[in-house]
């Protein structure tokens, strides 16, 4: 089942559209060397620490990315996310430019409260972006579409991070186009 915005798309992005949608999960080579980082990563954000959680960040996905053998991509965690009439922005992912390297960035304050993101969220958000990095440069797409295959994918690398977390449904999750 396609999302609402695939009938908007053109022939050539409708095609990238349906390949990212039959990927359902990526697997990580010894997931559970990355439960020692995890840990430490919600400890950090739970202190708030800004620094370190963006090192642990930077460190969780460098070893993903070279685990995955796709190219690295930098990560930057502000403090309180972006706001406007359309909402909060939780995480931002610019692919690899002729003068850039691939970058993530994510927030660990909400906008109106600014209180610290919750640590699943925090770490999903992270994720999502991840998977936008890897729809290029893994699965080799045009584009990177949020499909219900891409939210598995998120979905895929979470339980495999965070085992014994109570899995959520994809089609729950609000349309993005």
């Amino acid at each position: 089942m396609a999302f609402g915005y695939y009938k908007r798309l053109n022939r050539a992005q409708k095609a990238v559209y349906r390949q990212s949608d039959e990927v359902s999960a990526v697997r990580l080579p010894e997931p559970r060397r990355f439960r020692p980082t995890i840990a430490e990563l919600a400890s950090a954000l739970d202190q708030q620490n800004q620094p370190r959680t963006q090192a642990l960040c930077q460190h969780l996905v460098d070893a993903m990315t070279h685990g995955l053998r796709v190219s690295p991509v930098r990560v930057t965690v502000l403090a309180v996310r972006p706001a406007n009439d359309w909402g909060e922005l939780h995480g931002f992912y610019r692919p690899e430019g002729q003068e850039e390297s691939a970058s993530i960035t994510v927030w660990m304050r909400t906008a109106q409260r600014r209180q610290v993101v919750a640590f699943r969220t925090f770490l999903r958000t992270l994720l999502h972006e991840v998977c936008h990095h890897l729809d290029y440069t893994l699965l080799a797409l045009d584009y990177s579409f949020h499909t219900q295959g891409f939210y598995r994918r998120e979905s895929s690398l979470f339980h495999q991070l965070v085992p014994g977390a109570k899995i959520s449904s994809v089609g729950a999750r609000r349309e993005q186009g």
